[in-house]
């Protein structure tokens, strides 16, 4: 249901005209029932409405244009005026209808009305109910007020200025129920709503329950699909893990003395590795460093070696002349390591002793 709720004009109160989907229902004065969609009609003398061509520019900008328009038309002070800017376009689509209201009659209005209760979703000069004729001008009853309106022009129905602004041309009368048609159309998609800027309707903001029932019932659930892939991930890693951790046991099971139990992988290679090579760099290593010392020394030979399990290699040599034993100890500690020499002793012509090769 709609109820067009048209203001106080004159000495006339509040009177309402009630819409519903089969036409006119009812008709009356004073506050209208509760309940309904409620459109507000403001005195056709009370605003002022022009057309202007204002092509292809936002709502802002529009009424920017149309306040300069206002301002220039009117000699009032520009803060006390409210400029609201209509959809409704005309055949070429360019000239938009302006309407001028004081803002002191706006506040009124809507004061008037919260004190009744009453929160319409619009508020539509009387004149702009009327169809746009494409030419000449209709007439209607409004509210106890005739209003005119032409393709181009709305005002309210005197004598003088009617004459003035027709110049004779035909004024057509609506009959009841092209009117009837007219105010549902507009009451509907209004053609210049004044409810704009700063006397803008406020949305009032409800909470849907159900629908927040519902958005937390979906995030539970979906935090507990990622909190079941977390899980499943998890266990994929340690099942992954798992048989990595098999996979090197049984490599290492090929690299242990046939039989051997595998308890830590790492550690029993490693022991392994210790007594194949030996501690220290290894006994390969050390004694492969150590002959090629030798033999960049001529004149030394080695009578015996001895591999200690601390990494220690003992080198008996025998040299022509002790300045060479001096030599080859230089060079063993050139290859990188830490060199004790023992006494050498002179037997015959050969000189002999004991070298100590660490690791540095």
């Amino acid at each position: 249901m709609t109820t067009l709720l048209f203001l106080p004009a004159g000495e006339a109160g509040l009177r309402w005209m009630r819409f519903g989907d089969a036409g006119f229902l009812a008709r009356g004065e004073g506050v209208p029932p509760a309940g309904d969609r409620v459109v507000a009609v403001a005195p056709a003398d009370a605003v002022t409405l022009h057309w202007a061509d204002l092509p292809m520019r936002s709502t802002a900008q529009a009424t920017a244009a149309a306040r300069i328009l206002a301002v220039e038309a009117s000699a009032a002070p520009p803060a006390e005026l409210h400029v609201a800017v209509g959809e409704e376009r005309d055949g070429a689509g360019a000239e938009r209808p302006i309407a001028v209201v004081g803002a002191g009659a706006m506040r009124e209005w809507l004061a008037m009305l919260a004190a009744a209760n009453v929160d319409p979703v619009a508020l539509i000069p009387a004149p702009m109910l009327l169809p746009r004729p494409d030419e000449g001008f209709v007439r209607a009853t409004l509210g106890g007020v005739d209003v005119i309106r032409g393709h181009n022009t709305a005002f309210a129905d005197e004598p003088q200025l009617t004459d003035l602004v027709t110049r004779g041309e035909t004024v057509k009368p609506l009959v009841r129920e092209p009117l009837e048609r007219a105010l549902i159309a507009a009451a509907a998609a209004p053609p210049l709503d004044l409810r704009q800027g700063p006397f803008a309707r406020r949305r009032r903001v409800t909470v849907d329950w159900r629908l927040i029932r519902r958005l937390a019932v979906l995030g539970g659930a979906i935090l507990l699909v990622s909190f079941a892939i977390s899980l499943v991930r998890l266990a994929k890693y340690d099942f992954a893990a798992s048989a990595l951790e098999a996979r090197a046991d049984a490599l290492a099971a090929t690299g242990l003395p046939r039989g051997e139990t595998v308890t830590d992988a790492d550690r029993q290679l490693a022991e392994r590795q210790r007594r194949v090579i030996g501690p220290g760099l290894g006994f390969s290593t050390t004694v492969a460093a150590a002959f090629a010392a030798i033999r960049s020394v001529p004149g030394t030979e080695v009578t015996a070696i001895d591999f200690g399990d601390t990494g220690d290699l003992r080198i008996s040599v025998a040299t022509e002349r002790e300045a060479l034993a001096t030599d080859l100890k230089r060079a063993l500690e050139a290859a990188g390591f830490t060199v004790k020499a023992s006494v050498f002793q002179s037997t015959g012509t050969r000189v002999s002793g004991e070298l100590t090769v660490s690791r540095r």
